[in-house]
């Protein structure tokens, strides 16, 4: 096994971030230009950044932007950031409505999503994609999972408001799946 493969960064050494629900997360704007993105994430990281298209050209494309060593993931439709999946090892910490989301304890995001679902109106807020993954509705994020050795922790996917009419199929399937 690689040395430090599964390494967890330490809360003090992530950047902090917060979620604008369906607008932004930390300085990432939805809609940006992979232009404007760059240029963003050149004040934040070193991390150049590796870049691949997705999916059959006559159907669909989507562009990924990796940022390996920052821990951030980048997805772009129609050439406008459509998606931003944080790692749960490395990424930077982002905080969605007081709560912080990235390299948790699954079962300790899904009490608290359950907990806000209750204050919000019935059936408006909670959604599972498939193998039980929640979605937060209102806040434009699912919490989906990464291996860190024995253990899972949270890798959420932040999306803007029009990914809610076919969030399944919003993203390459390879983005959905658990990652290790």
């Amino acid at each position: 096994m690689f040395k430090g493969w599964w390494h967890v960064r330490a809360e003090d050494e992530r950047q902090q971030w917060t979620q604008d629900p369906f607008v932004s997360v930390g300085p990432l704007r939805f809609g940006m230009s992979a232009a404007e993105v760059a240029d963003t994430m050149s004040g934040v990281t070193q991390d150049g950044g590796d870049r691949r298209v997705t999916g059959p050209e006559d159907t669909w494309v989507v562009s990924q932007c990796r940022y390996r060593e920052f821990g951030l993931e980048l997805f772009y439709r129609e050439r406008r950031l459509s998606a931003v999946v944080v790692d749960a090892l490395r990424g930077p910490q982002v905080i969605a409505d007081g709560m912080a989301l990235v390299g948790r304890v699954p079962s300790e995001l899904e009490q608290w999503m359950w907990e806000r679902a209750d204050s919000l109106p019935p059936e408006t807020e909670l959604a599972f994609m498939s193998a039980g993954v929640p979605c937060s509705e209102s806040l434009g994020v699912t919490i989906n999972v990464q291996r860190a050795g024995d253990r899972l922790l949270t890798r959420p996917i932040f999306y803007p408001a029009e990914a809610l009419h076919d969030l399944p199929h919003w993203l390459p399937q390879e983005a959905w799946a658990i990652h290790g």
